[in-house]
């Protein structure tokens, strides 16, 4: 019998059927769906993870209304106190015996922090008037625990479900050192934050002093404050001093020498035996140092040789360099670290190749990203700060002086002309201008006296170089955005067929000859040379179904794809009212079989804002009288359009509230029928249609999914591009809002801190004088349109997390989980769904090869590994719940699988059925080539498709960006600002720098409710 639970007022008090009285799901007769049901008893454990859940240093928190309508107290019926909800994270010693809770008291929130409300995509607004709740019944947000109170769930076994093969991975099997590390603390003095000077003196050490003070040993150094030996230094603590010579600059004067004291002194021994033991699965927590100091090892000879950056190294002679543009070249480099997988530690190593300055003169340089012909005139204030912008930071050397190459870091432009600069020579006061100064000291006449000087050395004391006198020093990396231009060339670059991409990872590992290398020769580590082979499984395609009207009514998708030939969406969105924009100058007019409000006109892309909203006006003064909307906006964009795809959909999303399809110009002058096809597939989705749904969704047949009320999450953060320093990271959730479908997603967005991760607006608590606490956050909301949209109260979240690296797994699920808790928690006492937390990671460097690429049954069209193709053994996790999947069919290049790892699961879902789930619902999403029909402004890396909810979130924050805009001050970095709405109803949050970002716009309601950033 189910125990009856507390119900607010307001929900499912009226009448019988979906919230009224009647038999209620899973319980005696009462209220009906929505009423009653039983829930898991989450204080005394379940599900895997094993953890116990508790209230820390906070009251219950007020059940309040699933409608919107004002807070309520909690009906507690004389039961007790509703349900504790802050998560402690904690593995239960024996599953058996569940851990039980700690006493820990409860207090009252003494304050809350402003955070960003959500800015939603649907209509999700609560109206919180009349609310009257004590701040005593406010959430305390949890104590933070420590990493090893927690263990992640174990893995529920491999999968069974599949076609059986054998893929090939790049992994590099590698055979732990039976070696005694030893870890020492290295201080510099003077102290330098070059990791480059700190590695000169440290070989510089080593070359003097190996065969004596060092015993002979030849350590490792990780270019900051550690060093690590394969057996024990003869000291414990000992001082050096080493002199540098600077760098010959070829002018035949004596060198500066700067000597450094070095003190080494013994820190601690690196246990491998605790790595051994973590592998086989006796032990919870990686032991990071030991993986540490084996990465340092293996990185030290690749870090003498290349380019070092993060776990990448590049070199001009890897392979070809290649222009992109505007002054930058792609260099080819390799990733590697090393990884404790199932089979062992395994040596992870992948091409990759990133962007650099060309060397070529400052001159050729800001020719090339001005674009313009400057040589006849002064710079205007616009190019005077992309130029600076571009070049601060870089480091140039003089081409005036023969063979005196000297070498200095830009730090800014001058405010005046060269012919304009002049300097004191003498401490008298005797002045002489730079172009004087440049005939009489070197013999050099300046030619371009209308630029401004460079400024090098130090900014109070700046020297003056003149642009023409200074070429880029080689092997600087291009950190800062690259545009449109740039990135296709650097794709077209990277993208590599299969068959290439294999050949040439066995052509770099032999290249790098690991089994020569000193440093991995002196610490016993052996890398084999051969790819990974490794057991995995082709999924079955789902059958997909479509409307009973058409021809066929069902299609089982063979190797990944299908067509819409004799089919029939499942469920069309009607459009009546539309309009057509043509940015593209040389477009024709074009006939249309339902004709629009306005006849179709050209815009320039400069005037898009004031053209569309012109056209808008028009159009509403027509339909008006009809009492009709314009529901439609197609777009016809230029090849290479700039900032017109964002400002569309900024004034379309944020001050039209209008949907809006994009068509590039030569998919228009093609305009055949899979193009056509591809456009319906897409608007149909905006407009709040559905394409296609699972078959078995419909039969309700998929597990832990379709027997109850099931919301599936998706949620991501997109942080600004290198070089913008002041702006807000984006963070987006989706949710499902059809059950049993699971194939609409309504979503949130929200601007937080720079560069934070953790999603701050999931929950929040916010207090008004007039109305009490009021609760808010986007999971709260998506929940509440949940219910709006299927009349069901979700009985399980999955929660699908992209973006997370592994270092920042407890954080995410200790701060997300909990707000995912207390937002239940505020919608009725005891709610508690059980929750699966997942984390897709796409930006990860496993790939995976066909066994045999001749195999014409193992590969599909572009020599990638089959659609479905799944792996959980071997390269995985020793022990954790984690699996590979390639859902999608191969486009271009090699594809990358996605990986995901389970963090939480109280739904206890096996490897079969959460591998199968995630791969179908891969099926409902619009396939990614579709995107090129738009202008991919995010584009930046191959393409990783992931499960549909975490790729919506992705795309939603992606969209959010469009409505900030760059702030052009001359501060040498690139600023964005959100466009403040007058509508917007959001509060600011404080960066960790005591700045305030600012809200995004709030979005019509037309627009909130459909999946518009598809």
């Amino acid at each position: 019998m189910g125990s009856r639970r507390p119900r607010m007022p307001g929900f499912g008090d009226d009448g019988g059927g979906r919230g009224g009285l009647g038999q209620g799901r899973g319980a005696h007769p009462g209220p009906g769906r929505g009423g009653f049901y039983p829930q898991p008893k989450y204080q005394q454990g379940g599900g895997r993870g094993g953890a116990a859940y508790q209230l820390r240093g906070a009251m219950p928190p007020p059940a309040q209304q699933w409608r919107p309508a004002a807070p309520a107290p909690v009906h507690n019926n004389g039961a007790g106190p509703p349900a504790l909800i802050a998560p402690e994270l904690r593995q239960a010693k024996n599953d058996a015996a569940p851990r039980e809770p700690a006493d820990v008291p409860a207090s009252p929130e003494t304050g809350s922090p402003e955070v960003v409300t959500g800015q939603q995509l649907e209509t999700l607004s609560m109206e919180e008037a009349g609310a009257d709740l004590c701040a005593a019944n406010v959430v305390q947000p949890p104590i933070p625990l420590p990493s090893d109170s927690y263990k992640f769930p174990h893995r529920p076994g491999s999968g069974r479900l599949g076609t059986r093969c054998l893929v090939k991975a790049n992994h590099f099997l590698a055979e732990l050192p039976d070696k005694d590390l030893h870890q020492y603390d290295v201080a510099i003095t003077p102290e330098t934050t070059s990791r480059a000077v700190g590695r000169a003196v440290m070989e510089e050490l080593v070359r003097l002093h190996k065969a004596t003070y060092l015993g002979g040993r030849l350590p490792a150094y990780d270019g900051r404050k550690s060093m690590y030996t394969a057996g024990p230094l003869p000291f414990t603590s000992k001082e050096f001093h080493i002199v540098l010579l600077d760098e010959d600059d070829g002018s035949g004067a004596e060198r500066r020498q700067r000597t450094f004291k070095v003190v080494i002194r013994f820190a601690a021994r690196a246990d491998l035996r605790r790595l051994e033991q973590y592998i086989a699965g006796r032990q919870a927590e990686a032991p990071q140092e030991a993986l540490q100091v084996l990465d340092i090892v293996l990185r030290e000879l690749p870090t003498s040789r290349y380019e070092p950056y993060g776990r990448s190294f590049f070199s001009p002679d890897l392979g070809r360099r290649r222009s992109l543009g505007d002054g930058v070249e792609s260099w080819r480099g390799f990733y590697q670290t090393i990884r404790p997988t199932q089979m062992g530690l395994s040596l992870n190593i992948d091409m990759s190749a990133t962007s650099f300055f060309e060397p070529i003169p400052v001159i050729d340089f800001v020719g090339q990203l001005l674009n313009t012909d400057f040589h006849s005139r002064s710079l205007s204030d616009a190019e005077r700060v992309k130029i600076k912008k571009a070049l601060k930071g870089v480091k140039v050397e003089v081409t005036h002086r023969g063979n005196i190459r000297r070498k200095y870091r830009i730090s800014g432009l001058t405010p005046q002309a060269t012919r304009e600069l002049s300097f004191p020579i003498h401490q008298g006061g005797t002045v002489k201008s730079v172009v004087k100064y440049f005939q009489e000291t070197y013999g050099f006449a300046i030619q371009h006296t209308y630029l401004p000087c460079l400024e090098v050395g130090n900014q109070k004391r700046p020297n003056y170089l003149p642009m023409e006198v200074c070429k880029i020093v080689e092997g600087q990396r291009y950190s800062k955005r690259l545009n449109q231009s740039q990135i296709r060339a650097l794709l077209e670059e990277t993208c590599q067929r299969p068959h290439d991409r294999e050949r040439d990872l066995l052509q770099m590992v032999n290249h790098n000859s690991y089994h020569n290398d000193p440093y991995a020769k002196e610490f016993g580590i052996k890398i084999s040379e051969r790819l990974a082979s490794v057991e995995a499984r082709v999924l079955p395609a789902p059958r997909l179904k479509y409307s009973e009207t058409g021809r066929e009514k069902d299609c089982l998708p063979r190797v990944g794809q299908w067509n819409m030939m004799n089919k029939k969406m499942v469920n069309g969105g009607k459009v009546r009212s539309w309009m057509c924009v043509n940015f593209a100058r040389n477009m024709q007019d074009s006939d249309f079989a339902l004709e629009p409000v306005l006849p179709a006109i050209y815009v320039r892309p400069d005037q898009v804002e004031r053209a569309l909203k012109a056209r808008f006006h028009d159009a509403m003064t027509i339909l008006g009288r009809q009492h009709r909307e314009l529901e439609l906006l197609i777009g016809i964009l230029p090849d290479n359009n700039g900032s017109l795809y964002g400002d569309l959909k900024r004034v379309c999303e944020i001050d039209l509230g209008l949907i809006s399809q994009c068509c590039l110009t030569k998919q228009v002058f093609k305009m055949n029928k899979q193009i056509l096809a591809n456009l319906a597939l897409k608007i149909n989705v905006k407009v709040g249609g559905r394409n296609t749904v699972l078959a078995d969704a419909v039969s309700r047949s998929i597990p832990l999914v379709t027997d109850r009320p099931t919301i599936i999450f998706g949620a991501d953060v997109t942080h600004p591009h290198p070089g913008e320093d002041s702006s807000p990271s984006i963070a987006a959730v989706v949710a499902s809002q059809d059950w049993p479908e699971v194939t609409k997603y309504a979503g949130l967005v929200s601007a937080q801190a720079h560069r934070q991760e953790l999603i701050e607006d999931l929950y929040n608590v916010t207090h008004d004088p007039q109305r009490g606490t009021i609760h808010g956050g986007m999971i709260r909301e998506l929940l509440i349109s949940f219910k709006r949209s299927t009349g069901e109260k979700p009985e399980r979240i999955l929660f699908y997390r992209d973006g997370v690296s592994e270092g920042q797994f407890y954080q995410v699920l200790l701060h997300e989980l909990d707000a995912i808790r207390k937002a239940c928690a505020s919608l009725e006492a005891n709610y508690q769904p059980q929750v699966t937390f997942i984390v897709v990671q796409k930006r990860h460097h496993t790939r995976l090869f066909a066994h045999n690429h001749n195999d014409q049954s193992s590969v599909d069209r572009s020599g990638n590994i089959l659609p479905g193709t799944v792996v959980d053994s071997k390269i995985c996790h020793p022990t954790e719940f984690d699996f590979f999947l390639c859902s999608h069919a191969g486009i271009k290049g090699t594809s990358r699988p996605a990986h995901y790892h389970v963090l939480w699961d109280e739904n206890n879902f096996t490897a079969d059925a959460l591998q199968t789930l995630t791969n179908n619902l891969c099926y409902t999403l619009l396939p990614a080539k579709l995107k090129a029909l738009e202008l991919l402004a995010f584009l930046t890396e191959n393409v990783c498709i992931a499960v549909p909810p975490a790729y919506y979130a992705h795309l939603a924050a992606f969209r959010a960006r469009f409505y900030m805009e760059p702030d052009s001050s001359d501060s040498g970095s690139i600023a964005s600002v959100a466009r403040v709405a007058s509508s917007s109803t959001s509060r600011s949050t404080r960066a960790p720098g005591g700045g305030v970002v600012k809200p995004l716009p709030a979005l019509k309601d037309s627009v909130k409710k459909v999946m518009f950033y598809c």
